[in-house]
């Protein structure tokens, strides 16, 4: 539950980032280094995001699929047996 708690924090810093480098853009227009500054923040916050999630796949606390997918909490199916089709023209069923 952690590391969800983590992924969501640094979705929001991603967005944060995402909005400062916005304004710093329009209104330093290229005196000051601020927008830079909040692109390495940004990249910085997404190579945490990627290192994040694939750390969670691998220790098992993230799993790949839906809450609400039916096969997820479907019961195993038996093994279904396919009728035997003959290739014989000649042949009459």
């Amino acid at each position: 539950m952690l590391i969800k708690v983590i992924i969501v924090i640094l979705l929001i810093g991603l967005v944060i980032s995402l909005a400062s480098g916005l304004v710093f853009l329009f209104k330093d227009v290229g005196t000051t280094r601020r927008t830079l500054n909040s692109l390495g923040i940004r990249i910085a916050l997404a190579i945490a995001l990627m290192g994040t999630t694939v750390y969670g796949f691998f220790s098992g606390q993230l799993e790949v699929g839906a809450p609400w997918d039916a096969r997820k909490h479907a019961a195993p199916q038996q093994q279904m047996v396919e009728p035997q089709i003959s290739n014989d023209i000649n042949e009459e069923e």
